[in-house]
């Protein structure tokens, strides 16, 4: 067990600074060093092999991975919000390497013996090396979803006295977008940008909703276009919808008050509990001890 528990923390965190040295965006400094450089005769060698060598495991990684699975990777960089750092061909070729990283760390644990634990253990090592990507994407994503639906409602206000205030609704999402930050309003410029770039509206809208699982933005997103096919008056639709996210987070609040006395109950029965007990009940057990071992 020991062995095991020195294994996992010392692979763990080799994973996870192998996944940041292949994730980490060093576009602004190729970019001051091209500058910098620019008009010289030749560029440097050692940074032309190192692109080629991760656009070779790219290609490499494409042809052996289904391509269902790249789907899924590319929905998860979605919904993760598609960082500069993490296009989808660098985690595909951060994914072998880090699999090679978690079979470099198996073969150390087998060197340690040949017992069955041992090799289950290195083939962990390998199969979390390869999925090490997946579960920080699946991370990132599931907490920008948290702060899309916590930011949702405040950001609908806005709207909704853009509108009231005169401003058509594209000027109010740029308005939102511009002076807003975080995830939502980030998705209205990307979806603005989408209409700038000549996608219709509607399709506009819709991948919105795609890149998103929250259903309040879906309900958004239907609302408006339903409004934009019909004529609804889209100041309507838009306070309907405000509405409908304060009840919404009301009762987001109330249920998770609800849950917080069995939360609570555990670390109250296994952390607290026997602290107090030993307090109140420590000095009369020693004291009842010592009468009866006269």
């Amino acid at each position: 067990m020991i062995i095991v528990t020195a294994a996992l923390l010392v692979a763990v965190p080799a994973a996870a600074v192998s996944w940041w040295a292949l994730s980490a965006d060093r576009g602004g400094a190729r970019a001051v060093r091209a500058n910098l450089t620019r008009g010289l005769a030749a560029s440097p060698a050692g940074q032309a092999g190192a692109a080629g060598g991760a656009q070779l495991l790219e290609r490499i990684t494409r042809l052996v991975t289904p391509a269902s699975y790249i789907r899924r990777l590319d929905r998860m960089l979605a919904l993760a919000g598609r960082p500069a750092s993490l296009p989808l061909g660098r985690v595909l070729a951060a994914k072998p390497a880090l699999a090679l990283a978690g079979a470099a760390a198996g073969a150390l644990v087998m060197s340690l013996g040949t017992a069955p634990i041992l090799r289950l253990l290195a083939l962990f090592l390998v199969v979390l090396g390869y999925f090490v990507p997946d579960l920080l994407l699946y991370s990132r994503g599931t907490e920008r979803q948290k702060v899309i639906q916590r930011e949702l409602p405040n950001i609908m206000d806005q709207l909704l006295i853009s509108v009231e205030a005169g401003l058509g609704f594209e000027a109010a999402l740029a308005r939102a977008g511009g002076t807003g930050k975080g995830p939502v309003a980030e998705e209205f410029v990307r979806t603005l940008q989408d209409m700038q770039v000549g996608r219709n509206r509607r399709d506009a809208y819709l991948g919105l909703a795609e890149r998103t699982t929250v259903p309040e933005v879906r309900s958004f997103v239907q609302a408006v276009i339903q409004a934009d096919e019909y004529g609804i008056a889209i100041g309507r639709v838009l306070r309907v919808q405000a509405k409908s996210l304060r009840l919404r987070r009301r009762q987001r609040a109330e249920q998770q008050a609800m849950k917080l006395p069995v939360k609570v109950l555990f670390p109250l029965l296994f952390f607290i509990f026997p602290v107090l007990f030993i307090a109140i009940l420590g000095p009369a057990v020693i004291n009842t001890i010592a009468i009866f071992s006269r």
